[in-house]
């Protein structure tokens, strides 16, 4: 058995940077400026899609490393062996190199495949995860071994990976509004409704996760006391005011807003994207996306004079 590599990690990371048997790959899904989603190291994944243009939600993948499939027993021998890509470490310690091929040679000839750790550094487990594994795990044909790559988790890892668009809040009235005034409350700058990340591992496996915008949330940054929402008819992404239209998405607020922080009320959108694995059934959906969107609100009151 080859000692788990929490103990020596430094020296773990030494060596998979050296020898491409570790994968020796980082995918980099995150932006700056914006939620981190995922950093693949040492992986094979090849992320497609949505994964830039907008944003992502911290989606935080179950077990943040991995075994991926890596090469047969004859190819491991050959990588592992070849003089010419270990001549330092056959320098340095011939008699200890030795040592260190024969696991792969001992497996030549055996049906099966390699498997290497991965794990994605955009978690703070990541790096901990990862020097918890074995370095390389001989599995036979046809088996995933514990803490495997599966479909599942590879569609977990493309959530991570998705981002949405981060839309704009539009009003009507657009600069200020007024006690019982409806205030229509709309998002500009969706763009396409439907986003979607594709997780693959080439000749291996593939899966493909799709999210859909549903609707939005309002929250007028009041209690009931103060605001009255409307948003049964806010359809997915809220309804831009129409002159003589029927109020059926925003807020109404009850009290003006100078008692408040910086004279307004804070009114936030949440954006709600479900999310499904492509071709798989609905119970096989992830956590939806959601994005929010705030900005302030000031809201006064119409002052009349009476003549007698």
């Amino acid at each position: 058995m080859i000692r788990p590599l929490l103990s020596v990690l430094a020296a773990g990371l030494l060596l998979l940077q050296n020898d491409p048997g570790g994968g020796g790959t980082q995918v980099d899904a995150s932006q700056k400026g914006r939620t981190t989603s995922v950093r693949l190291t040492f992986s094979q994944i090849k992320l497609s899609g949505d994964v830039k243009g907008g944003r992502g939600d911290g989606y935080r993948i179950k077990s943040p490393c991995w075994y991926e499939p890596f090469l047969n027993a004859e190819d491991m021998f050959k990588l592992k062996s070849d003089p010419r890509g270990n001549a330092s470490r056959i320098i340095a310690d011939e008699r200890g190199f030795l040592e260190y091929i024969q696991q792969f040679k001992d497996k030549v000839g055996q049906p099966g495949l390699w498997w290497v750790p991965a794990y994605d550094a955009g978690d703070p487990q990541g790096p901990a995860c990862w020097g918890g594994l074995e370095l390389f795990v001989f599995v036979p044909p046809n088996t995933t071994p514990p803490s495997g790559i599966t479909v599942q988790r590879l569609a977990e890892i493309a959530r991570a990976a998705l981002t949405v668009p981060e839309p704009t809040v539009k009003l009507n009235p657009e600069d200020k509004s007024f006690v019982n005034l409806p205030t229509w409350v709309w998002l500009e700058g969706v763009g396409r409704p439907r986003r979607s990340v594709t997780a693959t591992i080439p000749g291996v496996m593939s899966v493909t996760v799709v999210a859909t915008l549903k609707g939005i949330t309002i929250d007028p940054g009041a209690g009931s006391d103060r605001a009255e929402v409307r948003q049964d008819g806010c359809g997915a992404s809220g309804k831009p005011y129409v002159k003589g239209g029927q109020f059926t998405c925003g807020v109404r607020y009850l009290r003006a807003s100078l008692d408040q922080p910086r004279t307004s009320y804070r009114l936030t959108v949440t954006s709600e994207w479900p999310v499904e694995i492509a071709g798989q059934a609905a119970q096989a959906q992830l956590a939806p996306v959601r994005v929010q969107t705030t900005r302030d609100v000031q809201v006064g009151e119409i002052q009349s004079n009476v003549k007698p």
